[in-house]
């Protein structure tokens, strides 16, 4: 955990109907001092979403080194390099040769962080799908998120239905190639 960092426990209820992944599950999420609050829900939901053994948080904003989620099978071996926000195109070239596979969950405007990609050399570049989600949806998760958050999420027909301490957002999750 890095120093200073503000630790939330969520404690959620997972159905992603799509995927056919259903779970209970009690998460510790370090929230760097310089990490916005739609950044750490954007992470979150990028763990939920891509869920599946051997995931796990990276330290997050200070390790330069590793994506913000990934996944190790049993051997260790990196499987999938998971981005959240708006990474650079040497970051995404570097993470998608390191892995099987490559993903970019963002809560910025997708079309302007494509187009810093445009043009540059990331491997496998068109095999990268950049998801995001309705515009103010993250902003409106984010607000409801406290040191300690019961949520319910199910995911159905690539749409995501969160309920956060009572209140009940939705949105769709939007898909597009990253290059």
């Amino acid at each position: 955990m890095a120093a200073g960092a503000t630790m939330h426990t969520f404690d959620v209820q997972l159905a992603d109907v799509d995927r056919g992944v259903y779970d209970e599950l009690s998460l510790r999420v370090a929230r760097h001092p310089s990490e916005t609050d739609a950044f750490m829900m954007t992470r979150l939901l990028a763990y939920l979403l891509e869920y599946e053994e051997g995931i796990a948080f990276s330290e997050g904003i200070s390790a330069t080194d590793e994506p913000a989620v990934l996944v190790r099978d049993l051997t260790g071996a990196l499987t999938a390099w998971i981005e959240v926000g708006a990474p650079d195109a040497a970051r995404l070239h570097s993470g998608s040769m390191q892995a099987a596979r490559t993903a970019v969950y963002t809560h910025r405007d997708p079309a302007k962080v494509a187009a810093q990609w445009a043009g540059k050399r990331i491997h496998r570049g068109d095999e990268i799908p950049l998801h995001s989600f309705d515009p103010g949806f993250i902003e409106a998760a984010a607000a409801l998120v406290e040191r300690r958050t019961s949520m319910t999420m199910s995911v159905t027909e690539r749409r995501i239905y969160l309920d956060l301490g009572g209140t009940s957002l939705e949105s769709a999750i939007h898909t597009q190639p990253a290059v």
